[in-house]
């Protein structure tokens, strides 16, 4: 399955933040909002960077309290890894599986067009092995 399709039945909507909010503003919108990433995009609408449950920790841990009030860009990744719509599902898993990532921003052309995450990719993959093992099914009993 090609991540095209996964964002053609779960949606594009992507939850941005701005480089500026803050680290408890961003926590909190990803409690809000019930994600574990959000992408950071600058001015010009460009991704910026992403950030995740893990980069909040992270920074709450070596800083405290302190670190909340701090700038998303200080813990935010700056170096994103990107998947492109006519990727497959099986080439986004052992990428995200070596680099130990969780989301993927999605982008066509240089323009933000989705996210998919390590949950999405696994249901696509269940739902396939399903439908395969039912076609299986059908054709023996046939």
């Amino acid at each position: 399955m090609l991540v095209s399709q996964i964002l053609k039945d779960k949606g594009d909507m992507v939850f941005t933040a701005s480089p500026s909010d803050s680290v408890a503003a961003v926590a909190a919108l990803l409690q809000a909002r019930r994600v574990g990433a959000m992408v950071v995009l600058d001015e010009a609408r460009s991704v910026a960077g992403i950030v995740s449950e893990r980069d909040i920790v992270r920074v709450v841990a070596e800083l405290g309290a302190e670190g909340l009030e701090r700038p998303i860009t200080d813990c935010m990744t700056r170096e994103v890894v990107f998947a492109e719509p006519t990727e497959t599902v099986d080439s986004l898993l052992g990428r995200m599986t070596d680099r130990r990532i969780r989301h993927l921003p999605v982008v066509r052309d240089g323009r933000l067009v989705g996210i998919i995450s390590i949950g999405d990719l696994v249901k696509s993959k269940i739902a396939e092995t399903v439908a395969e093992a039912e076609t299986l099914k059908a054709y023996i009993s046939a």
